[in-house]
This record gives C-alpha cells, sequence and structure tokens, in this order.
C-alpha cells in the first residue's frame, strides 16, 4: 500500500507509480481487487490502489443485555447498519462504505468533504454511511474497528459528521493502526464542541457498538462489493464505467441532474 501523500509534493504520475510497482510485488496475495482512488481532487478509475477483501465476522462487544447488537441512535436500514446524514427526504442519496483507516477513503473525503456537505445542507442530497474493517482484516491490528466505534458513540451524541470528518482529517498512515488506541480518539474528540462527555467516552472505552461495526462488516462482505470506498449515487456505482472520472463538479453535476423537477429535503442544522 502506498503511503498517503499529505504533502501534495509528489506528482499523481508518481505516486501511480510507486503503488503499481508495489502491487506487482504483490501479485500472490490472494482475493486481491482495484478500487478507484483519489488523486488531486480527481477520483478516477484508471487511478488505482490495490486492497485484499477482508474475512472478518464474528461476535464481540457491544450488546446489551438480551445479546442484540446495539445501534447507534439514529441509524437506519436493514439491521439499522446505516448512519444517515442530511435531510431523510432529500431527492438523491449517497451511499458511502468507508473504512477509517484506508487511504483511498482518505483521498476521496480530502477532495469531496466540503461538496457532499454543501449538497447535505442545501438538502439536496442525504448521505448513507456503511462503516466497514477491512483494512483491520488486510494488515492486522484493530483500528478501523475501533475508530468505527467512536464514530458511532459520535452518532449517539449527534455528532457523527464533525467527528467522521476529524478521523479522516487525522488518519494515520496505512501501516500504523494509530486509531486502536482509545487515548487517541478521545483527544481528537476533543476538537468537536460538546462531543466529550462522559457517555460518550464511556461508549468508546467499552466498545458498546464494536458489534455492530463488525454486523455492518459482515453485511460489506456479502454485499457483492469488496473494495473500499465503493460509493453509489441513487443506488448506481459511480465508477460502472471504466471511463468513468468523478470530480467535486461532476458529482454536483450528477445530483443536480437526478433531482432535476424535485423539491430539496427538510434540512435540519447539523452541528459542527
Amino acid at each position: 500500500m502506498s503511503p498517503r501523500n499529505r504533502d501534495g509534493k509528489r506528482s499523481a504520475r508518481e505516486a501511480l507509480q510507486e503503488q503499481r510497482a508495489k502491487e506487482r510485488s504483490q501479485a500472490r496475495r490472494k482475493r486481491t481487487v482495484i478500487v478507484a482512488s483519489a488523486v488531486v481532487g480527481v477520483l478516477a478509475v484508471g487511478a488505482v490502489i490495490g486492497v485484499v477483501v477482508s474475512d472478518q465476522g464474528g461476535s464481540g462487544g457491544g450488546t446489551d443485555a438480551a445479546g442484540a447488537v446495539s445501534a447507534p441512535k439514529g441509524a437506519v436500514g436493514k439491521d439499522k447498519l446505516v448512519i444517515p446524514v442530511g435531510a431523510a427526504n432529500a431527492p438523491s442519496t449517497l451511499t458511502i462504505y468507508e473504512d477509517f483507516r484506508c487511504p483511498a477513503c482518505d483521498s476521496f473525503e480530502k477532495s469531496f468533504t466540503p461538496t457532499v456537505h454543501g449538497l447535505e445542507d442545501s438538502g439536496q442530497m442525504r448521505t448513507e454511511y456503511h462503516l466497514v474493517t477491512l483494512i483491520d482484516g488486510n494488515l492486522g491490528g484493530s483500528g478501523s474497528l475501533t475508530a468505527a466505534n467512536a464514530a458511532a458513540c459520535a452518532q449517539d451524541q449527534g455528532k457523527f459528521r464533525p467527528y467522521h470528518d476529524v478521523l479522516y482529517s487525522n488518519q494515520p498512515e496505512e501501516q500504523k493502526d494509530t486509531f486502536a488506541d482509545k487515548k487517541t480518539l478521545l483527544r481528537l474528540a476533543d476538537q468537536v464542541k460538546g462531543l466529550r462527555t462522559p457517555a460518550f467516552d464511556a461508549c468508546v472505552n467499552n466498545g458498546t457498538h464494536d458489534s455492530w461495526v463488525k454486523r455492518s462488516n459482515d453485511a460489506f462482505n456479502t454485499s457483492g462489493f469488496d473494495a473500499t470506498p465503493t460509493i453509489l449515487l441513487n443506488g448506481k456505482n459511480v465508477f460502472s464505467s471504466k471511463s468513468a472520472v468523478l470530480t467535486p463538479d461532476s458529482l454536483k453535476k450528477m445530483v443536480q441532474s437526478a433531482n432535476k423537477g424535485k423539491q430539496p429535503g427538510k434540512v435540519t442544522p447539523t452541528p459542527s
């Protein structure tokens, strides 16, 4: 896996060449798949990051007294595995399968977050997040799981979006399992006004939603999707065409086209 290009000094071509060289050296690894990666603000099918499908599963912490999985407040969808952001009646829906340790997910978030927020805040689009622990399975560690649980704890407090953004703004190198440290996750929560409450801290420390995260990852493994980020607009994979190029501007135009003649949804202000 290539390290993320935080300082922006390397060209997209250099980064891609380095990635491809590493992929060739990993050719013997089984079940390798290709996912489009954002490079310098553009997600294109030609820019690739190799990932290995995870076989995560099983149960763990995060169950109530009756043994049921503890979903975060406001979760929706089948088995309540979706965290929604934006107006419930928005005319378009962006579905995102993400892993907080995934560098391609980080590239997408850094490039597209302002556009996604703008579409959410104007009632044009609702975003539905599915949290995945792919990198834990590929590289070992537990940072994907622990960060996803913390994000679900933030959802309990009505602050999923800002904490989600903080996690990606502080994503460690892929090989470093920094997010496995719950103290790190709690320190990052200090950046979100009002998030650090006794309830949030206990939720993070106790792994309250661990089993929910694992069930979300199990659902991903049986969904037919095999890489993160997987991104759908109104149910259609935005990378379904080999010639497809997704940019913040093209995403906005796609949503506007899909929404033509439709009223925007009723927006509830999102905590900052």
